[in-house]
């Protein structure tokens, strides 16, 4: 690679990101000065790396550096003693590189990195600042891309992650390593944050995809950090193979024209066989240690998806097995609903929309139950009953594509309605 092409540089300072802004923040002990010398230490190496090359630890040499600035800022500005010659300074630091990669090692950048996660999905802040801090601290993303993704304006967003950061401030968060339960405690707190992370790019609709689309790239760069920090944690592999198989068939989740196309009717020439395959070794990998869990068991459904060539080859029995399992685990309306559909498949409409009629009350304002129950009703036959759950859920539709979906529906059952025996246009 050519010190004088620069698109190495952008990835390695993304790379070192995660582990020299935690150990920025465990030296600092504030967000804003942490991310501020990382900001100043990725200025010096634009201006080193192209002339001096790559140093051995890119993180080892971005703290050091992101540490000397941040000191020498508070030493200007109590006008305690003058700033130092920048090119004495990266002489200084070409030295002691090799002493400070050393001292550096992958525990230390495991528990920093862990507390940096930890501390952006803090129990304090809601879900989207949340959300909006780890894309911002940990992942790099500037306010602009942020809001982007998120559709609204940058000051909006800017607002959302500056009360992100007051209220970190203000809860006093701990610095020192954690120990193992409550590391056990943050590991799952970070995890369901990158899940929610990729559910806000997966959620968007035809005209919002490709926008939010790196949103969902981003959440798996999260979780594959999170696997090499826990290599032998199943929930974390399990987790990581969701995203990638789920991600996977994102080229033929809608049409031109940004209509839904279900799981069934999909082009799966275009699912991405290099995500599904990766997927696929995570999730048999995790199944082996024998400690399932609620990722690991939405894996295993993705993955049985994912392993049809065809929509007949799908295991439904399996499925519905595995949503069964997931009930236990997580009992939720939503997830029983899901289940349903399985069951659909296997027993029939009649056996599944008795299943979802106790939930009626819990999902009375949910798209998705009216969507389905609609779909279940029709194909009974029950075609009025089927228009009616299908006009509630035009009304709860989120985005214009889940209502263009329905509105085929209609469609289809006013066409079916009329009489057979009266032609077009008499």
């Amino acid at each position: 690679m050519s010190v004088t092409d620069t698109a190495w540089i952008d990835a390695a300072l993304t790379s070192a990101r995660p582990q020299a802004v935690g150990a920025l923040l465990r030296y600092f002990r504030n967000l804003d000065t942490a991310e501020e010398a990382f900001q100043n230490a990725c200025l010096r190496a634009l201006k080193s790396w192209p002339q001096n090359g790559p140093p051995r630890d890119p993180a080892a040499w971005l703290i050091m550096v992101g540490r000397n600035v941040a000191i020498d800022e508070v030493r200007r500005n109590k006008k305690q003693q003058p700033l130092p010659d920048d090119d004495q300074a990266i002489s200084d630091l070409d030295d002691a590189e090799e002493e400070i990669a050393e001292r550096l090692d992958g525990s230390h950048y495991r528990d920093d990195i862990l507390r940096l996660l930890f501390i952006c999905c803090h129990k304090d802040l809601p879900a989207t600042q949340q959300i909006a801090l780890a894309l911002r601290i940990v992942s790099g993303l500037t306010v602009k891309q942020i809001a982007r993704a998120f559709l609204v304006s940058e000051a909006a967003m800017e607002q959302r992650i500056t009360r992100a950061k007051a209220r970190v401030a203000d809860a006093n968060v701990p610095f020192e390593t954690p120990g193992a339960v409550e590391r056990s405690e943050r590991l799952a707190s970070v995890a369901a944050m990158i899940y929610l992370i990729f559910n806000e790019g997966y959620s968007a609709s035809g005209d919002t995809a490709e926008i939010r689309s790196p949103l969902c790239e981003e959440a798996i760069r999260l979780a594959r950090l999170l696997l090499r920090l826990f290599q032998s944690e199943p929930e974390i592999m399990g987790l990581t193979a969701l995203l990638l198989l789920q991600h996977a068939r994102a080229a033929a989740r809608f049409d031109a024209d940004g209509q839904v196309i279900l799981l069934d009717d999909q082009d799966r020439s275009l699912w991405n066989q290099k995500l599904i395959a990766e997927g696929l070794a995570l999730i048999d990998k995790a199944m082996r240690h024998r400690r399932s869990g609620p990722y690991q068991v939405q894996a295993a459904i993705a993955a049985l998806h994912a392993r049809a060539e065809k929509p007949e080859d799908t295991d439904w029995t399996q499925i519905d097995l595995l949503y069964g399992a997931l009930e236990v685990m997580q009992p939720s309306p939503v997830i029983t609903l899901n289940r349903a559909v399985a069951v659909s498949k296997v027993k029939g409409a009649e056996a599944a929309l008795e299943m979802i009629e106790p939930l009626a009350p819990r999902l009375s304002n949910y798209f998705h139950y009216f969507g389905v129950r609609g779909a279940f009703l029709m194909q009974l036959g029950r075609n009025e009953e089927a228009r009616i759950a299908f006009d509630r859920a035009i009304a709860l539709a989120n985005t214009t594509a889940e209502a263009a979906h329905i509105r085929m529906h209609i469609d289809r059952l006013m066409r079916d309605s009329q009489p057979r025996n009266v032609k077009a246009g008499k």
